[in-house]
């Protein structure tokens, strides 16, 4: 059961978090061809410890960024806020959910929750499939938590449009 949401869309809710997102271009940001080179093994970007200080900052998650074939990354540090909307969050269990058009992978703390077999987890699962992954299993008030999205346009022989985030949330559960 939900106890409580935060919107990481919304002003106040990322103030709560003392968080913003940042966005770059590429596989790899920085690199040449946006880092896409022929069997690739990693993008470091993923990783928690990824310094993305140089990054933009981005002011609208929904706000379409390229076109043709492309990716990008849009990476946000929450720190667990000790309560939202008077409702204690110390020991829930945190999601955050997004949908990432028009396909995505999300990393938390440099993991990805593959879940095979089954579809909206954290490895890329259809055409704007939403998605909904652990971030915490106990929220710990002031622990910091790095999302990191990966944007991918699609579909990827012919894409259309740009990539953006629908929406993203943090979502508090209580057993």
């Amino acid at each position: 059961m939900i106890i409580a949401e935060l919107d990481l869309e919304n002003a106040d809710h990322r103030e709560l978090t003392d968080s913003e997102w940042r966005y770059a271009d590429g596989l790899v940001p920085g690199e040449p061809n946006g880092g896409l080179v022929n069997l690739m093994k990693e993008s470091p970007a993923r990783f928690a410890d990824y310094d993305d200080s140089g990054w933009g900052i981005c002011e609208n998650i929904q706000e379409v960024v390229l076109e043709g074939l492309c990716f990008g990354w849009y990476r946000i540090t929450v720190t667990i806020p000790e309560e939202v909307d008077g409702t204690s969050v110390a020991g829930s269990q945190v999601w955050f959910h997004t949908c990432i058009d028009d396909y995505g992978e999300v990393w938390v703390d440099g993991e990805i929750d593959l879940a095979f077999g089954e579809s909206g987890r954290g490895a890329a699962s259809g055409f704007n499939t939403p998605q909904r992954v652990v971030v915490t299993e106990s929220a710990e008030p002031g622990a910091k938590h790095v999302i990191a999205c990966l944007a991918i346009n699609g579909p990827l022989a012919r894409p259309g449009g740009g990539i953006f985030l629908r929406f993203a949330k943090l979502e508090f559960e209580a057993e």
